[in-house]
């Protein structure tokens, strides 16, 4: 009995050890706390309100219908956009701050935006809330290409255990999802639509055309198809090398070229990842690719109402 009591306590004090020895680390503005508010003044032929798109990074006010460009080092892209489309200023919002706590957290929605002028434009899309480690170019100037305005992932070397944040999801509860692309009629796309988080660590070079050539170090990803409250400190491991064996493997979420994501070139050119192959177990990253998404399927598809919010976002070493 004395011998399985010490064997007992033995087994305490690592697994406290083990606790004690992991390390969190937020991403900056990672805690979701400070938001930079633009305001934006749409044309006089569309109303001309004035809208206000939100943006991490530190606490302050830009006035102008003006390109936006990350604040205080923030990390922090995400899909609230000022477009101009023949001379028209619009914009659109699906990424919110929200208060949460004695703080705040990041509240992301799909939802349809339109925008019509008789005999000029007449566009209806619909868009997903999207945060991401990159950034923007604006403004974007059409519906056609607009990835290529992304810039996804930001420099990275380190080799961490997981991805760790807190999440809370609602559900549209359209069996069906919807594509609204702006220049055809709204279509439905088969299957219930999803929140999706993603995480890749790649390994990337450039050739001298200008390509961005990826091998895939680390992976984790995650679809939320259900309604829930608030889960704190979810976390979910980043598997190295080539995972395509692994029961943890999911190809909708984790194949090579998944997401068909852009990233600027040494010349300015936003041209789209290859990513060519797995990277071998042990080898470093060179960039990390975090997206948080209310919709899953791509541009201009999902379901009106799906939101997703995510707070407190980090690293587990």
């Amino acid at each position: 009995m004395k011998n399985r009591y010490y064997v007992c306590l033995i087994g305490i004090l690592f697994a406290v050890s083990a606790v004690a020895q992991e390390k969190f680390e937020l991403f900056k503005y990672g805690n979701m706390d400070q938001w930079v508010t633009r305001r934006i003044e749409e044309s006089a032929i569309i109303g001309g309100n004035v809208k206000h798109l939100y943006e991490l990074g530190p606490e302050m006010e830009l006035d102008g219908n003006n390109p936006y460009v990350n604040q205080g080092g923030s990390p922090w892209g995400n899909s609230n956009v000022m477009a101009k489309v023949v001379g028209i200023v619009k914009t659109n919002t699906s990424v919110y701050p929200e208060k949460r706590w004695y703080g705040k957290c990041a509240r992301l929605e799909t939802h349809i935006e339109s925008v019509k002028v008789l005999g000029l434009v007449n566009i209806t899309v619909l868009a997903s809330g999207s945060l991401y480690l990159g950034d923007m170019k604006e403004p974007i100037t059409g519906t056609k290409d607009g990835e290529k305005a992304l810039n996804c992932g930001v420099p990275f070397t380190k080799r961490p255990k997981a991805i760790r944040y807190d999440y809370k999801v609602k559900m549209s509860g359209q069996k069906d999802r919807i594509r609204l692309t702006g220049f055809s009629k709204k279509s439905v796309v088969k299957g219930k639509d999803a929140a999706i988080m993603v995480c890749y660590l790649q390994k990337r070079t450039e050739d001298a055309e200008g390509n961005i050539i990826a091998k895939r170090v680390g992976t984790a990803a995650v679809k939320y198809t259900s309604s829930t409250d608030w889960n704190n400190a979810a976390t979910y491991e980043i598997m190295y090398g080539d995972i395509t064996g692994s029961s943890n493997y999911v190809p909708e979420l984790m194949a090579l070229g998944t997401g068909g994501y852009h990233a600027r070139n040494s010349k300015g050119e936003s041209v789209m990842i290859k990513e060519t192959g797995w990277a071998d177990k042990d080898e470093k990253p060179t960039h990390i690719l975090v997206q948080f998404t209310s919709s899953i399927g791509g541009a201009f598809v999902g379901s009106p109402g799906n939101t997703l919010w995510i707070d407190n976002v980090g690293l587990v070493y």
